[in-house]
């Protein structure tokens, strides 16, 4: 795969001029990726896409500040940092190819793409809380927004709420379940306002993208770094235990179509509370310890939303495999969100254990 990766790129790296075995990586959604195979260690090069990240010299900032303060107090954290170019550049720009940086691979580590266990949603869910702890006193404003708005629930409720009026009548009438489910569900969108006027929730340093697969693992399912801090910026804590709750918990990926498989597996939600309370019990404040399952709410009713307006927008965003794909996904978080609701009081009562027990 070495010719896919443009020359003035491999000669500002000597770790591909010398490598022994390149692989190209995932499925290059957001940013493409080749493992750099040397004799004695192993490198991973990503090009970053500059589409969904307008600026990256934004990324490059924050990852700076990141360890200057993770260096600083906390040195013996695993933190994955780009390598230097033999320029001394930690994000190369080449014109016509874009943005490239490498970072160290770390050897024997496994990176999943599903929660197979409650043990790997514990590991996760303590990994990132870990992150956000060390991060906590890192002063939120010193850090760019790579994406603006990303997590903006009001922005895309009132997204939705154009889309309503710009859509195709067939799609409005195809969606009028979903758009009623959403409308009803709006006082999630109201909650979130008064959570922000009242300032009941402190602005931090978030990672905001907090899927398994941005976790390495070792071969015995233990937690080793949190990885891709592509996405870190100021934010909240429901941003990253919402989406952690999204997607660990759920029985079935948003692409499901067969929603009776959509349920919550309230033993991997108590893993993720035990796990994210592990590190972040003294770190949140009581009020927000009082959103632990609303987090999950905030997350799923929000990428409903984003399905849904994209599906009503003919797909601008999310693209789609089929005609009714964005819907179906929709339709699916949709469920999820159901689930978790009629769930709330056993999980009410979960977290209120597992405070029990931490105490």
């Amino acid at each position: 795969m070495q010719q896919s990766i443009p020359s003035a790129v491999a000669d500002s790296f000597e770790q591909i001029k010398t490598a022994v075995h390149i692989e190209k990586m995932g499925n290059g959604l957001i940013n493409s990726t080749w493992k750099i195979e040397c004799a004695d260690c192993s490198y991973i090069l990503q090009k970053v896409n500059d589409q969904v990240f307008r600026n990256p010299f934004i990324i490059e900032n924050n990852l700076k500040k990141i360890a200057e303060h993770i260096t600083r107090y906390y040195p013996e954290y695993q933190l994955p940092l780009p390598v230097k170019s033999k320029e001394g550049k930690e994000l190369l720009y080449e014109e016509g190819a874009g943005y490239f940086r490498m970072f160290n691979f770390l050897e024997d580590s496994v990176c999943n793409t599903v929660v197979n266990n409650s043990k790997q949603a514990f590991e996760a869910a303590r990994q990132f809380a870990g992150f956000a702890r060390r991060l906590n006193t890192l002063d939120a404003g010193k850090l760019g927004y790579p994406i603006e708005d990303f997590h903006n629930l009001e922005l895309r409720y009132r997204q939705f709420e154009k889309a309503l009026t710009t859509a195709q009548s067939s799609k409005l009438i195809t969606a009028t379940d979903l758009i009623g489910f959403l409308q009803d569900h709006s006082a999630i969108v109201t909650q979130y306002q008064d959570l922000l006027q009242s300032a009941s929730m402190l602005l931090r340093p978030m990672h905001h993208d907090t899927k398994i697969s941005n976790v390495l693992f070792d071969q015995q399912d233990r937690g080793l770094a949190v990885i891709d801090l592509d996405t870190v910026m100021p934010g909240y804590f429901i941003s990253d235990l919402g989406d952690m709750i999204r997607t660990f918990t759920c029985t079935a990926n948003e692409e499901e179509t067969d929603f009776n498989k959509v349920t919550i597996r309230k033993d991997f939600f108590e893993a993720i509370v035990n796990g994210y309370l592990s590190e972040m019990k003294d770190i949140l404040t009581a009020s927000e310890k009082k959103l632990l399952v609303y987090a999950g709410e905030f997350m799923i009713y929000m990428q409903c939303l984003r399905f849904a307006t994209d599906y009503l927008e003919n797909d601008k965003y999310y693209g789609a495999k089929y005609p009714e794909h964005n819907l179906n996904r929709a339709l699916n978080q949709m469920k999820l969100l159901q689930e978790l609701i009629k769930a709330r009081p056993e999980l009410e009562k979960i977290i209120a254990d597992v405070f029990q027990r931490i105490k």
